[in-house]
């Protein structure tokens, strides 16, 4: 895919959140670690985010409904909670626990990168998460989003066309007008695919320190960037 040009050029950022704007592991890791210091935080973390894409394949395959992210969440963590000795948490307990992924912290360039890149660019969310876990997110980092966008309003989960292609239509523009920014190879393809421009950002520590993670950077992306700050530098904001 060519860079932009004056004929084509990107109107709407469109931006992965779990890892690629927020830091999931170390926030769920900080607040095990305050919570509950007796269990292994890094590994609790790890567990619960590797339940992620085998709940929401269970949606797409038909086994359950629509599903929101929160619940599938829930649903991951009752099972996960006995493993780590935490069978005993009552409702309030694994509800405010279930909680903390409304609560992630951004990564430390992404509200000025964001705020960078709103100066030029329409800057939404295309998240899984659904709609209530985006607004409190974005209200409690600072996230400064002229939209947010989930896959709930288009009852799909990435890497469903339906996502990408619904993002262009709610602001009625064709889909290489949009482009997509996430630290994830697999969502940025997913998105060309459907015709959008990509933006590749690294987040070698999504998952930590201990778990080495490929940055490497793939050139069908439209730009690759260190941070969002990078990006906005790349893109002139």
């Amino acid at each position: 895919m060519a860079p932009d040009t004056p004929d084509t050029p990107a109107r709407v950022l469109a931006f992965d959140i779990f890892g690629t704007v927020v830091d999931w592991h170390g926030s769920i890791v900080r607040e095990m670690r305050m919570l509950y210091p007796h269990i292994d935080a890094d590994a609790f973390a790890l567990a619960w985010r590797a339940g992620y894409q085998p709940a929401m394949q269970r949606v797409r395959s038909g086994e359950l409904g629509w599903t929101l992210i929160d619940d599938l969440h829930r649903l991951v963590l009752d099972a996960l909670l006995p493993t780590f000795g935490l069978a005993h948490l009552d409702e309030a307990q694994r509800r405010h626990l279930n909680k903390v992924w409304h609560r992630l912290e951004a990564w430390p360039d992404s509200v000025p990168g964001l705020t960078r890149l709103k100066t030029r660019f329409t800057i939404c969310s295309l998240s899984n998460g659904n709609l209530g876990l985006l607004a409190d997110m974005a209200k409690r980092a600072g996230l400064p989003w002229d939209c947010v966008l989930s896959a709930e309003v288009f009852r799909a989960y990435k890497p469903d066309p339906a996502v990408y292609l619904g993002a262009a239509r709610v602001f009625d523009v064709p889909p290489a007008q949009v482009m997509l920014v996430a630290a994830h190879q697999d969502d940025l393809a997913a998105a060309r695919a459907c015709g959008l421009r990509t933006a590749y950002v690294e987040r070698p520590l999504e998952f930590g320190r201990g778990v080495a993670r490929d940055v490497a950077p793939n050139l069908q992306n439209t730009y690759h960037a260190t941070d969002l700050l990078h990006l906005a530098d790349q893109l002139g904001c």
